[in-house]
Formats: C-alpha cells, structure tokens, sequence
C-alpha cells in the first residue's frame, strides 16, 4: 500500500459524502482526489451511493467532453448524521486510537 493507510468501506462513504456537503457539488476527478481515492477501485462505491439515492450524478458537456459531477442528496446528509457520524463515534478511525496510545 505504498504509504497510504487502510481504510473502511464505511470511513471512505463518509469522506464521500462530507467531501460533496462541504463543497456541494464536485467533478468526479476532484472527488475522487480529495478523497484520496483511486477511481478505478473505488468506482462501485460512488455507483452504490448512486443507486441508494446518497449521491446524485450528473453529466454535463464541456465542449466535445461529458464531466460528471457529484452531489449529496438529503438522504446522504441524513445518512451521514445518523447512521455514519454515531457509528464513527463508538468506532473512531485507527488514527484516532494510535493518537490516544502516544498521549494517554
């Protein structure tokens, strides 16, 4: 993993949907870079919030190309406050549990 460390299913859905409420509405390229995010891996990730009514996707042209953009639905926001926010609350990410180990 070159670097970078593991990351949950869950985490990666909610850095989706916080990354698309923060900025509104995102291109796929700079969605999946501020996420740190490969398209090709993550890509059933961003067609299942699709399908789940979490995101909403977009296509419009510029010129002679189609961009897609990505934006949250209030069901995604939802989802995030209730179900995202309390799981990551009682399960913090593995940063989170090494930064108590180093200062108790």
């Amino acid at each position: 993993m070159s670097g970078s460390s593991y990351r949950d299913r869950i985490y990666i859905i909610k850095d989706i949907i916080l990354m698309l409420v923060q900025y509104g509405e995102m291109n796929q390229t700079a969605l999946v870079s501020f996420c740190g995010l490969n398209l090709k891996k993550h890509k059933p990730i961003l067609d299942e919030l699709e399908a789940n009514g979490l995101i909403i996707r977009m296509e419009k042209s510029l010129g002679k190309r189609i961009i897609t953009i990505y934006k949250s639905t209030s069901k995604g926001i939802e989802f995030c406050k209730t179900i995202l926010e309390p799981y990551e609350n009682v399960f913090p990410r593995k940063k989170k549990l090494d930064e108590k180990k180093e200062n108790p």
